[in-house]
């Protein structure tokens, strides 16, 4: 039937008019599909922080899909009325209104008069989104009589496949309605703050009168157009007594909109409130591989799948940092100030705050100073200065050296040639001659040394160690190089931090200590639900026991001591819980750091020159001043305190683990007469046969040590000559003679080139 009749009744016309014969339209329509498959709606995605406030909007199209029962019965009237008031009447065709069309393009040759019936219209518009290329778009739009006949061959199938109210829904869904709305729903949103079910006469009218010409009719840009626009909607329902006089006369009095209860469709992480923040997010989302096999597949999935994405960010303790950055710092300045706050634990990443905002003038950027350059956004870091200590710290305690361990740390050293063992053999500088920066005590503890930061003391601890140690460690913890994304660097000046991470790599590292030698990966999203609601897999929360807890607990007790009286970081200590950290300064102080912890937050910030090639930042300036003297505890660390103090505001007081190890000195083969002992029997009956014994947390007695002494390690124990190290560990639980495996990392760091060492 519509190959004859339509071919026989409609084409002629289109022959007389345009050549088109009644033969090319039978077998245009006899081509085609006798099935119409519907085009996906693209729905936007949202990002949301923990407490379910809105981060961002992604989206192609903004909309929001709605059931037809979800819109108001005057706006389904007054789009029928305007577009095809003889919609429930008649096919896929109106005769009446093609007829009419055809006469009135009869002068043109071409199609510039409608009288497509919502069904065609709701067809043109799935075949444009349907469209993947320019020329697939093209031919979708084209204004020939083959798109028309095209159209109408589709427009029975939709009609076969769906009823009235059905397609009516999904043409209301899927149109465009101006200034960035998509579907009658975020219209309604967008231009009047309420949802499609409460639409009135007026606003009606004017959304019916959009679908047209969605940019010419825009009131956002020409009011007047909108409402003229309008008005002829408005009359035309009059005319088709869907409305009364006096409802009319009303109408036509409103104004076509309240400029007040326009909501800006703020697409991006660019018009979120958090944009640095978001692109991260972003980013991790488009690594995924479950939503696209690259990136730009990932992207467009995210973009139009109509996800609702629900991430870590605590706004309280964002707007605690922000704030903290805000009063230390201002835009314009020459210099750069960033902190990252992580959830120890977990690796949840609970703010991240810069002092630069999003955009492109002046004291703003689109870089992201607190991760790494494999991230959209991501600027590289900055070297790590001596807060990479504690990794040295954290090397010598495993080995099992006493925190009270001493060095003689003379103000300079000469490492000329000296050389120090690595993952593949070992490595020297020539002429290497580094120097103290601080007032030290000649002959440190490593509590004492790392109170002052004494450079010579961790020189002389790392080649000790051994710098392979050191880098396993700093890699089991999430270091690498942030600009190049290679391993840290094993050469002598290594343990004075010669490489550049980001403040949220050092945050999760020093989370790590916080949680007891447990490393969690930084960890954003913690739920992506789809467009119908059901949870999506995702990767939650990945941490590992990298370290022993004992090993951790003496890096807690030391850089506690750090924040205690004596220390560089001891101006910077706040309320009752323990807290722990480090400073950090490069040469020349091109970087500032202050890295430190609780045992339920922690936070790195820096303050840096802002760009390569980098500059001291004596002379920069910083909340709006030359800086005469710059430090981790004087500069970087009131950014760490302020963050810190508001932060952890609410959480119960927490105190370290006390370490639980007893170190002696003397000959190891009379070791196992302790085991059993308690701690402060043990340290007693070591003493009395002549050994030099020490307990790691200071004072250790029964009553603060839980469990007895179990077993020593038989590694150092079995064939150690005399006058080793031994550590004898305080059971916890486990069986005599169990312990944990020493973590290994599966990726060797090279043995870099010397480097010159950092304060």
């Amino acid at each position: 039937m519509l190959s004859g009749a339509l071919a026989a009744g409609l084409a002629i016309p289109f022959a007389g008019l345009a050549g088109f014969t009644t033969q090319k339209t039978s077998e245009t329509l006899q081509d085609l599909p006798q099935q119409f498959d519907e085009v996906p709606l693209k729905q936007k995605s949202q990002i949301f922080a923990a407490d379910g406030k809105l981060i961002a909007t992604l989206a192609e199209q903004n909309r929001v899909p709605v059931k037809l029962s979800q819109v108001a019965p005057i706006m389904q009237k007054a789009i029928v009325a305007i577009e095809d008031d003889r919609f429930y009447e008649h096919g896929a065709l109106d005769m009446k209104g093609t007829l009419r069309a055809l006469l009135q393009n009869q002068s043109s040759g071409s199609v510039q008069q409608g009288g497509s019936s919502i069904t065609q219209q709701y067809v043109k518009i799935s075949l444009v989104e349907k469209a993947k290329t320019p020329e697939e778009v093209a031919a979708a739009t084209a204004d020939t009589y083959q798109r028309k006949v095209a159209e109408l061959r589709y427009a029975v199938a939709v009609e076969k496949q769906y009823s009235k109210n059905e397609i009516l829904e999904k043409y209301l869904n899927l149109a465009n309605f101006g200034d960035g709305a998509w579907g009658i729903q975020q219209a309604a949103q967008h231009y009047f703050s309420v949802n499609a079910s409460q639409l009135t006469l007026a606003q009606a009218a004017m959304l019916a009168g959009l679908v047209k010409n969605p940019t010419g009719y825009d009131p956002t840009n020409n009011a007047k157009r909108a409402k003229d626009r309008r008005d002829v909607v408005i009359r035309r329902m009059l005319e088709l007594h869907v409305i009364s006089l006096s409802q009319a006369n009303s109408a036509l009095k409103t104004p076509v909109i309240d400029p007040a209860k326009v909501r800006p469709n703020k697409l991006g992480c660019a018009n979120g409130p958090y944009p640095f923040y978001c692109e991260y997010v972003v980013s991790e989302l488009e690594n995924n591989k479950a939503f696209g096999k690259t990136r730009s597949e990932a992207s467009n999935y995210i973009k139009t799948a109509g996800l609702t994405i629900r991430t870590s960010l605590d706004p309280k303790i964002q707007a605690a940092a922000q704030r903290s950055i805000d009063t230390h710092s201002k835009p314009t300045d020459q210099a750069v100030a960033a902190i990252t706050i992580v959830e120890p634990g977990t690796g949840v990443v609970k703010a991240m705050a810069q002092s630069r905002t999003y955009g492109n003038k002046r004291g703003q950027t689109a870089y992201n100073y607190n991760v790494g350059k494999s991230y959209a956004g991501g600027y590289g870091g900055y070297q790590i200065g001596s807060t990479m200590k504690a990794f040295t710290i954290a090397a010598a305690i495993q080995k099992g050296l006493p925190l009270n361990y001493k060095i003689n740390s003379p103000d300079t050293i000469d490492l000329s040639g000296k050389k120090f063992s690595t993952c593949e053999g070992t490595t020297s500088a020539p002429d290497y001659t580094p120097k103290n920066s601080t007032k030290n005590v000649p002959d440190p503890t490593m509590i004492q040394a790392a109170q002052k930061s004494t450079n010579t003391y961790f020189l002389q601890l790392s080649q000790q160690t051994g710098l392979c140690s050191i880098a396993r460690i700093s890699a089991n913890l999430g270091l690498y190089n942030a600009q190049s994304g290679e391993p840290l660097q094993q050469v002598p000046s290594m343990t004075l931090g010669i490489d550049y991470v980001t403040p949220l790599q050092l945050t999760a590292a020093y989370a790590a200590f916080a949680a007891r030698g447990m490393y969690c990966v930084p960890w954003l999203i913690t739920s992506i639900k789809d467009s119908a609601g059901k949870s999506m897999s995702t990767p939650g929360a990945n941490c590992k026991q990298v370290l022993k807890p004992e090993v951790a607990d003496g890096v807690n007790a030391v850089l506690h001591q750090v924040m205690e009286a004596g220390g560089t970081g001891s101006k910077l200590k706040f309320g009752n819980s323990d807290l722990a950290g480090k400073t950090g300064t490069i040469n020349q102080a091109k970087a500032v750091w202050y890295a430190g912890y609780s045992s339920k937050l922690a936070a790195a910030a820096v303050v840096a020159d802002a760009s390569p090639p980098y500059h001291q930042l004596i002379g920069q300036t910083l909340n709006g001043e030359k800086m005469r003297d710059a430090s981790g505890s004087g500069t970087a660390g009131p950014i760490w305190e302020a963050a810190m103090k508001s932060a952890l505001q609410g959480y119960p007081t927490t105190r370290f683990t006390a370490p639980s190890s007893i170190v002696v000195r003397g000959n190891v083969k009379d070791l196992p007469f302790v085991n059993g002992m308690n701690p402060d029997d043990a340290s007693n009956k070591l003493k009395q046969a002549g050994f030099e014994a020490t307990v790691a947390s200071g004072t250790v007695n029964s009553e603060e040590a839980a469990g007895t002494v179990a077993y020593t390690d038989p590694r150092q124990r079995d064939g150690a000559p005399e006058g080793s190290l031994v550590t004898i560990y305080v059971s916890n639980g486990n069986k005599q003679g169990q312990q944990p495996n020493e973590p290994q990392n599966s990726t060797k760091p090279p043995n870099g080139k010397p480097g010159r060492g950092n304060r």
